[in-house]
């Protein structure tokens, strides 16, 4: 294992110091804990969202204005404890009550929950949205039912637009329950994460291998063959996304996202690849985002989302800027 680090046992907090030293500006450590806030805290509903390291930059790079308040990291694929966020909450709150945006895997979703109880106690209004956008498999290790994944971050900054806009934490709570079976996510490995800790590959494929259907911490996909053209690999993710849809969508936003490891040469290939498909099923794409947005540490692959935009007025808001480090 080649990695860039000093002691497995620190990297998150490494990481973390080094992450807030970089843009003083924009966001701040809370003190004795692992959340990132923005600095810019404005009276309005605060959006927090958090899970285990190695996703980066997911989710504190998505911390600041239009997208989420706060960020609160776990270890690396583990999810952050319930005092943590906790801490989360009470930074976030200016008044309004705060949105939890909960990536679907069982850790994270008890750990939020017991953090929303600890909040409530305190006189916090807190509502959250639960974010299950892969639909490669039902059932996982991590979860029961679907898992978040990429699409968790158009959640971020759709719910944040609505948010700077002055939408009530009822409104947002309403407004992501309808957003999240709009979107929906498969991702391909072509080789498995490393974790710092472990010091191997969390999973073996061949030289020539590929796996369809693989989640973020490396969990197991619907089907494993050999690698195969960029454009057989769209035709294969697109065909799955559209045909999950009760009825195939006439407008879409794309997100390719990188997995860790993968070139941007490769995933803008794949882009190109995934319009011309769509192109020929007569589906409209008027958004498309490509880079690394909810990554697996170095793990060469990458995920397609699709947002069904047809009679959904979230364009502008997808559009909408905003000040993070890494929309």
């Amino acid at each position: 294992m080649k990695k860039i680090m000093n002691n497995p046992s620190t990297i998150v907090e490494e990481m973390l110091s080094g992450l807030v030293i970089s843009y003083p500006e924009m966001i701040h450590q809370v003190a004795d804990s692992r959340v990132v806030a923005k600095n810019d805290q404005v009276e309005q509903v605060g959006l927090v969202s958090g899970g285990g390291s190695g996703h980066e930059p997911a989710h504190a790079g998505f911390v600041g204005a239009g997208m989420l308040s706060a960020a609160v990291l776990g270890d690396v694929f583990t999810s952050p404890t319930p005092d943590q966020i906790h801490i989360a909450i009470k930074e976030a709150d200016q008044g309004k009550g705060v949105l939890l945006i909960i990536k679907n895997y069982t850790g994270d979703v008890l750990n939020f929950d017991m953090a929303k109880e600890m909040a409530a106690m305190e006189g916090i209004e807190v509502e959250s949205v639960v974010v299950d956008d892969d639909i490669a498999v039902e059932n996982s290790t991590y979860t029961a039912g679907k898992r978040g994944v990429a699409g968790t971050v158009l959640v971020h900054k759709i719910l944040g637009d609505a948010a700077r806009k002055g939408a009530s934490l009822q409104e947002l709570k309403e407004l992501g329950d309808r957003l999240v079976p709009a979107i929906k996510t498969i991702g391909v490995a072509l080789r498995a994460a490393t974790v710092p800790e472990v010091g191997k590959p969390g999973f073996e494929l061949a030289e020539d291998e590929i796996e369809y259907g693989v989640g973020i911490h490396g969990e197991p996909g619907y089907r494993r063959e050999k690698l195969q053209p960029a454009k057989v690999l769209a035709e294969e993710l697109v065909t799955k996304i559209l045909a999950d849809y009760p009825e195939k969508p006439k407008e879409v936003g794309v997100l390719v996202n990188g997995m860790g490891g993968t070139p941007l040469m490769e995933l803008f290939v794949f882009m190109n690849d995934v319009q011309s498909l769509l192109d020929q099923e007569s589906v409209k794409v008027t958004f498309h985002k490509v880079g690394d947005f909810m990554t697996s540490l170095d793990m060469q692959g990458l995920s397609l989302t699709m947002i069904d935009l047809t009679t959904k007025k979230w364009q502008e808001a997808l559009e909408s800027e905003v000040h993070t480090i890494s929309w």
